[in-house]
């Protein structure tokens, strides 16, 4: 006999819907174990039937460990709004990451296989499936590892992270650390300089600004001109480091490094914002 109480505990326990926890006990025969694996089999059986609705909404979540040495990365997806807010997926989400930074995995058998000690990080995300009926997917995530020192920064909401690498020998969280890795959420870059920007990047960015100019009435010579100014500005709000700094406009980000220390550099970036192309 299928009691309300076994019912609302069962449901206290994977947060299932209470006709979908009466479906589970009466097929595992009234066993609450038996009952908990059904749901969790449901809901990742389930997940194939979602996979044609878009998941747009989710988290974004980045984490480091206490030395600064390994960082990770993770966007998981869900379709609402209601449930990207949820506390047990936003609590889902920081498993995958945590998971990330131990295990150096971003899919397959060694992230999802990753202990939470009774279950593992599989067990959870099954038992997200079957607690909400909506399509869920880890869509992406990246690990690092430095010799040098690796920052993160979390946007509030869970919608805008960074992680940044440099060669500094500082705490991850040094202040100044910080201030660009928010640079970085706040302003965008696309590049740490701009040697790094490819030459048929730069010269694409010519033959447009030169196009410009000319459509605008300017002759060749002043067109050129025009296109190498053009190029410069391309270069202050692509490259950080010759952003201006967001927290005292009289200096770029490069000045602020510089004040890290002799030979500090940034060697990498990398931003996620929720729903972009990745």
């Amino acid at each position: 006999m299928i009691s309300v109480d076994m019912i609302k505990q069962l449901r206290e326990k994977t947060g299932a819907g209470m006709a979908d926890c009466k479906k589970a006990l009466e097929e595992a025969g009234g066993d609450m174990d038996g009952a908990i694996e059904y749901l969790r089999k449901k809901g990742a059986a389930s997940a194939a039937k979602r996979a044609d609705r878009v998941a747009n909404e989710g988290v974004v979540w980045a984490v480091t460990s206490p030395d600064g040495k390994r960082a990770a990365i993770i966007e998981v997806n869900c379709e609402t709004d209601f449930v990207a807010r949820n506390e047990e997926f936003v609590s889902f989400a920081h498993a995958i990451a945590e998971a990330v930074l131990s295990t150096g995995a971003t899919e397959g058998d060694a992230l999802w296989n990753y202990s939470l000690g009774s279950k593992s990080l599989a067990n959870l995300r099954d038992e997200v499936l079957a607690k909400f009926n909506e399509r869920i997917e880890l869509r992406r995530a990246e690990f690092f590892q430095t010799h040098g020192v690796l920052t993160i920064y979390n946007h509030f909401g869970n919608r805008l992270s960074v992680v940044l690498e440099s060669n500094a020998d500082l705490p991850s969280d040094h202040p100044i650390l910080r201030d660009i890795a928010m640079q970085i959420a706040a302003m965008n870059p696309q590049y740490v300089s701009r040697a790094d920007v490819s030459s048929e990047t730069i010269a694409k960015e010519l033959e447009i600004s030169k196009e410009q100019a000319i459509n605008e009435g300017k002759k060749p010579e002043i067109a050129e001109r025009i296109a190498q100014g053009r190029l410069e500005k391309f270069f202050q709000e692509q490259c950080l480091l010759e952003q201006t700094f967001v927290k005292d406009d009289s200096k770029t980000v490069g000045d602020v490094i510089k004040s890290l220390g002799e030979g500090v550099q940034i060697l990498r970036f990398r931003r996620y914002a929720l729903g972009e192309s990745a």
